[in-house]
């Protein structure tokens, strides 16, 4: 991770140097992650999960801690399997780009970002990068800045995916300090459940809304169509293998501390199942195929969701098929959708046919790819549909309305299939009109969609890593066993119906948009009633800016002074801090003639009508307090004071001489609430230098420095040595802010204004 970092950082240098070709390189590095991820998978059968931990902030339970087991590795394969060819499939489809260098740097960014979130033992640590996430995901979505529409859509991901990570931040506060542990393995490993905690239901609400906001369930699914402003590289992978998949990894991996509670199964399978059918409805009335594939990703993460809800063998097992089988087949449809537009010039299916003659090695993707979609054997698409549906029918009556449920969503994968395929098949005896793809356009698809028809024939591969994936989420089930043949049973014909529903649907609709209801859902939409809010908020932002921003020094002062004084004094009374006693009668009567200069001193500044009577009476202020330094046996300090005071008379008296003589602007009102004001803010800093006499929160240090001053800094003057030896940085950077400001000064007085030249 550290290393990919690191190039990422060059990406810009290396595209400098080798252009497109820069992604072939960069992509061994996201490859070489995906290899060692399988290698692991055959290790820790024999090894057991691997750990990594290093104390970093303790206090807070912050520590740099990663647990890698069979979730995470499943996760990791897909990120940076379909990474690699994402790198190379941009390389392609974004040359010539001015900004192609910084394409390659955030990818890699997000991509080193989710591998962190899947492989983050700490929850602060996981936090980190889940908000990387968004973070790159927003540069990467807003790609084409110049653009409103990408600059709206990266802004709606991510206000709602950040809303959602605040929530997220808090649930998991509070689900370690119940558990006493901030470390996620160790809480599964204890059996922490989130219903022993004392605000267990609030932890859940909080990260389930977190998980919900990031993979785009209802209602939050509308910032994830409109994410298609994105190029189609990113749209590629942040909707097919990653970001949206990061909330369902998330529900995964805290499935054995969450689903305990009562709200668990209910919630995931309300949501899930309308945000699987809202998508599936909507995908069939798009004509772009971006937005096709947009909305045909929301309804399978409702799906995902949906099993989830069920901790069961049957329900993780079709969890890890769809994860698998939905990633390779959705990133094949997004790149040719890519492909389609950058060759054609449009992704408008009404406008589209016959484009296998053109494009024949992606019309080979477009074919492998629709086979998996619609679920058809062999693939691992009908593998995980069968088994998730053998796994809900076996749930009771909810599980049967939702197979039934999931086996309506299919028609419309169907439908959208056969979109595909008409575009490429349909009117072949049309001539060529277009070129193929660029290699770096097609090796990603080709690569996918053949894989996810060979895992599905050669399944045994695949069952032993679903499996160990599936370990950490319910332990050494009785994880069922799979065939790409069960019999004539029920999960079968209702496969096949469905399918044979979609190809009558496509039939009697045609590949243009489905129509119906489009009056309703321009009501229903969610994306323009979130714009709604949100500029109605800025409107209310700019309004209270407007009343609290309003440029007067005089009012900001006072707020800031009234509001200091009040929450300081409120601490001291709510804390009880102890003032020590007072013994007046131990004063002398210079001490008292220096503190009574002073006060004079400060009553005269704010009364005299010159700007050089001020600077004396403030002058007067700092000589005596020299004089008290002496008094206290400290004349070096006596002696530093000295200089300053002199050398700041000196400047103030060079710089404000030439100012304006003191006008009276203020009425006496304005002035006796100012003054009001500044007694009680000096009379707030009284009593913090009494409270801080009899409250100690440490030891003293000062008896080390005693001690240390001559014996290791070999200095007798302990005041010289703790400025020079012990805080020599501090005073560094004292003298450096002296020697900026002392520039300043000196380019201001040197300062002229230059005569205005004539106008040509």
């Amino acid at each position: 991770m550290l290393a990919t970092t690191i190039v990422a950082l060059c990406s810009s240098f290396l595209t400098k140097l080798f252009g497109k070709k820069a992604g072939w390189i960069l992509a061994l590095g996201p490859a070489s992650l995906a290899i060692a991820s399988f290698d692991l998978f055959r290790r820790m059968s024999q090894e057991g999960p691997f750990s990594s931990f290093a104390s970093w902030l303790p206090d807070i339970g912050f520590n740099i801690a990663f647990h890698i087991d069979g979730l995470g590795l499943l996760m990791s394969m897909l990120i940076c399997g379909i990474g690699t060819f994402i790198l190379i499939y941009g390389g392609g489809y974004l040359k010539g780009h001015e900004y192609l260098g910084r394409f390659f740097v955030c990818i890699q960014l997000f991509l080193v970002a989710m591998v962190g979130v899947v492989f983050s033992d700490n929850i602060i640590l996981l936090f980190i990068f889940w908000e990387l996430t968004s973070l790159t995901s927003f540069m990467l979505i807003g790609f084409t800045h110049d653009k409103q529409e990408s600059r709206m859509a990266a802004l709606h991901a991510l206000l709602v995916t950040g809303a959602g990570g605040l929530c997220l931040l808090v649930g998991l506060v509070i689900l370690g300090l119940g558990a006493g542990t901030f470390e996620i393995s160790e809480m599964i490993r204890n059996g922490y459940q989130v219903t022993a905690g004392p605000y267990g239901t609030a932890a859940f609400i909080l990260i389930i809304l977190g998980a919900f906001t990031k993979s785009a369930q209802f209602p939050f699914h509308f910032w994830l169509p409109g994410a298609m402003a994105a190029p189609t590289p990113v749209s590629a992978y942040l909707h097919s293998a990653t970001m949206v998949k990061a909330g369902i990894f998330l529900l995964a991996r805290f499935q054995p501390i969450l689903s305990p509670h009562e709200w668990w199964t209910f919630t995931l399978m309300t949501f899930g199942a309308i945000t699987m059918l809202w998508g599936a409805f909507l995908a069939i009335k798009k004509n772009d195929l971006k937005q096709i594939l947009a909305y045909t990703t929301l309804s399978v993460l409702g799906l995902l969701t949906v099993l989830l809800a069920f901790p069961t063998p049957y329900a993780a097992t079709a969890f890890a098929y769809v994860l698998l089988a939905h990633a390779m087949y959705k990133g094949t449809l997004f790149m040719v959708a890519g492909i389609v537009d950058h060759q054609t010039g449009t992704r408008d299916v009404t406008k589209l046919s016959g484009l296998f003659r053109s494009l024949p090695f992606t019309g080979i993707s477009v074919a492998l790819a629709t086979i998996a979609m619609a679920g058809i054997i062999p693939t691992l698409s009908f593998i995980g549909k069968e088994i998730a549906l053998e796994g809900l029918l076996k749930e009771g009556p909810a599980g049967a309305a939702l197979a039934t449920m999931t086996a309506m969503a299919s028609v419309a994968f169907t439908f959208v299939a056969l979109i595909f395929v008409w575009t490429f098949f349909a009117n072949l005896e049309d001539k060529p009109k277009y070129k193929e793809g660029y290699p770096s356009l097609l090796i990603g698809p080709l690569c996918l969609s053949v894989l996810g028809i060979v895992l599905g024939v050669a399944f045994p591969l695949t069952q032993s890593i679903v499996h160990t994936a599936m370990v950490p989420m319910l332990g050494d089930a009785a994880y069922p066993d799979l065939a790409l043949w069960h019999g004539i049973n029920l999960p079968l014909m209702m496969s096949l119906g469905s399918v044979a529903l979609g190809v009558v649907f496509f039939i009697s609709v045609g590949k243009k948009p489905w129509s119906l209801g489009e009056e309703s859902l321009r009501h229903l939409a969610l994306a323009p009633r979130f714009e709604a809010v949100y500029q109605k908020t800025l409107k209310l932002a700019l309004k209270g800016a407007g009343i609290l921003q309003h440029g007067h020094l005089r009012y900001y002062m006072r707020t800031t002074v009234i509001g200091t004084a009040a929450l300081v004094i409120l601490s001291l009374v709510v804390n009880q801090i102890p003032m020590p006693e007072t013994d007046f009668k131990t004063l002398y009567w210079h001490e008292v003639a220096v503190f009574m200069i002073i006060a004079i001193a400060a009553i005269a500044a704010t009364m005299v009508r010159s700007r050089l009577a001020t600077i004396a009476c403030l002058g007067i202020i700092g000589f005596m307090i020299a004089a008290t330094y002496v008094m206290f046996s400290a004349p070096d300090l006596a002696m530093t004071q000295v200089l300053v005071e002199t050398l700041t008379v000196i400047l103030f008296a060079l710089v404000i001489y030439k100012l304006p003589a003191y006008e009276r602007l203020s009425s006496k009102g304005t002035v006796t609430i100012d003054a009001i004001i500044s007694i009680v803010f000096g009379a707030m800093f009284t009593l913090l230098v009494l409270a801080s006499s009899t409250t100690r929160w440490a030891e003293t240090i000062s008896v080390q420095h005693g001690d240390m001053s001559w014996v290791e800094a070999y200095g007798r003057n302990v005041v010289n040595v703790i400025l020079v030896d012990f805080r020599a940085l501090d005073t560094m950077g004292e003298l450096a802010v002296l020697g900026i400001a002392a520039v300043g000064v000196f380019a201001l007085l040197k300062y002229r204004r230059k005569k205005k030249e004539p106008m040509l």
